[in-house]
């Protein structure tokens, strides 16, 4: 009895019908960096310190320039550096009162400058950005600049949690109507989190977002690699995530282009929901099908391939089985994770594997710091390194295996981290070559793990 293998070899593992469904499942990749790494724009900080009631009025009187305006009136700025105190505190002086001077204000108010009082900025502050973000609509600084570590914190829990379970609900339920709730959440969370009233309910539309978004974009990712032969899972696994790296530089145009987080938000959002099409053009996997016992069902999609491949199933292709499992249908359980022995260590490498790549992956993609305070020119440059990453793994995971690049790529990262940690910032040259080689190893240890995934497990508990 031919197993699936065997039928794709015949109808096109990779044809015209597998490359249009790549194609969709791509789009749906690209949706996703605003979400796993989208605080960096939503959550900018700009440069801020407190708002004093009096301090226009008494620069406007005074003629002086901004510069001027902010070292006269905000506490030790542009002496020791914008610090804490420059931040948070604010002179608890009345710059209302007649007869200030403008050469020396605080002198004409208190005499003694060591001994003008420090308080909290109890009006607000004043943001230097000409847009908007959670940090400035929410004053998530100083006392309350951990509010923002939370939010982000959540999206990854949600990430965890997420992970797990709808891992769960594709292998018990199947991939595609996974897929396609998850999508259905995603878009209304990402739209009421655009129009969310208060820092909690913006937290809480991203942690559903959070929730379903990973666990989505992983079903994606395994749908496409059941739909070829294996042959061809490295290379769809490839440029699905190449879409990944195309969408960070989407999102960095977006950013740019609309500064106001709300605006942004819905504009990341919206192109969500016209996947919910997706129900249409996206059959379920034939694999999970036949790992089920459904084989009239495979058939169907299996027919629907050829006639998109415009070839035609032999007759002797009508019965399929299973090329893994041969007993009664399998349900999936998180013990079979670590039933066996090969199959417990599999489990337990890629734990630490995908632990380790996604804290690092993430940090690096954040922050490389090499563009000298431009968040954009920083996030591009930092998006634009995945794709010589690609490019090297195209070339070399088929010639030399998986193991070798992943170990190396993970060398390469781990190293160039140390050294941008060690190397002193007068070493500028040094120091941006150690943070592009660190970007560049972790994208590919990101990538290769993605790929070896499927490739271990079988297809209940992939």
């Amino acid at each position: 009895m031919p197993t699936l293998d065997d039928v794709l070899e015949q109808i096109g593992e990779f044809d015209f019908f597998q490359k249009q469904v790549l194609f969709v499942l791509c789009l749906l990749s690209a949706t996703f960096p605003p979400i796993y790494v989208g605080i960096f724009f939503l959550g900018f900080i700009p440069e801020h310190h407190c708002l004093s009631p009096g301090v226009a009025e008494l620069s406007q009187r005074c003629g002086w320039s901004l510069e001027e305006q902010l070292n006269h009136t905000v506490p030790e700025w542009g002496v020791h550096g914008t610090g804490f105190s420059s931040r948070c505190r604010r002179y608890e002086v009345d710059w209302n009162t007649t007869g200030v001077s403008c050469t020396d204000p605080l002198g004409s108010l208190v005499g003694n400058w060591s001994s003008v009082p420090l308080g909290p900025c109890w009006d607000g502050w004043v943001y230097d950005s000409p847009g908007t973000s959670l940090v400035t609509e929410f004053n998530l600084v100083c006392e309350d600049s951990w509010k923002l570590d939370v939010f982000q914190s959540c999206v990854n829990a949600g990430f965890f949690i997420g992970s797990i379970s709808i891992g769960y609900i594709a292998d018990r339920f199947g991939r595609k109507p996974c897929l396609l709730v998850t999508v259905l959440i995603n878009a209304v969370s990402g739209v009421l989190m655009a129009f969310g009233p208060s820092y909690t309910w913006t937290v809480i539309f991203r942690l559903i977002q959070g929730l379903v978004s990973k666990g989505g974009w992983l079903t994606g990712y395994v749908l496409i690699a059941e739909f070829v032969g294996s042959n061809y899972r490295r290379t769809v696994g490839i440029m699905y995530q190449f879409a990944f790296s195309l969408g960070l530089l989407v999102l960095t145009a977006m950013a740019y282009a609309l500064p106001h987080w709300r605006w942004l938000q819905l504009a990341v959002t919206l192109p969500s929901i016209f996947f919910l099409l997706c129900y249409w053009c996206l059959p379920e996997s034939p694999r999970w099908l036949i790992a089920q016992k459904q084989n009239d069902k495979a058939l169907e999609v299996i027919k629907r391939i050829a006639k998109g491949n415009k070839k035609k199933l032999s007759l002797s292709f009508q019965n399929l089985k299973s090329d893994e499992e041969d007993a009664e249908k399998l349900k999936p359980s998180f013990l079979d994770l670590v039933r066996t022995p090969q199959i417990r260590k599999h489990t337990f490498i890629l734990m630490y594997s995908w632990f380790t790549s996604s804290v690092v992956y993430q940090g690096l993609i954040m922050h490389m710091g090499i563009a000298s305070g431009n968040m954009y020119l920083d996030f591009l440059c930092s998006a634009l390194v995945e794709f010589p990453a690609a490019l090297i793994l195209m070339l070399t995971l088929d010639r030399i295996g998986r193991r070798y690049p992943w170990a190396a790529a993970s060398m390469v990262a781990g190293g160039a981290c140390l050294v941008t940690a060690l190397v002193p910032d007068t070493l500028y040259w040094l120091k941006m070559t150690a943070a592009f080689l660190g970007r560049m190893g972790i994208t590919m240890c990101y990538e290769i793990i993605c790929i070896v995934n499927p490739e271990l497990y079988p297809t209940f508990l992939r």
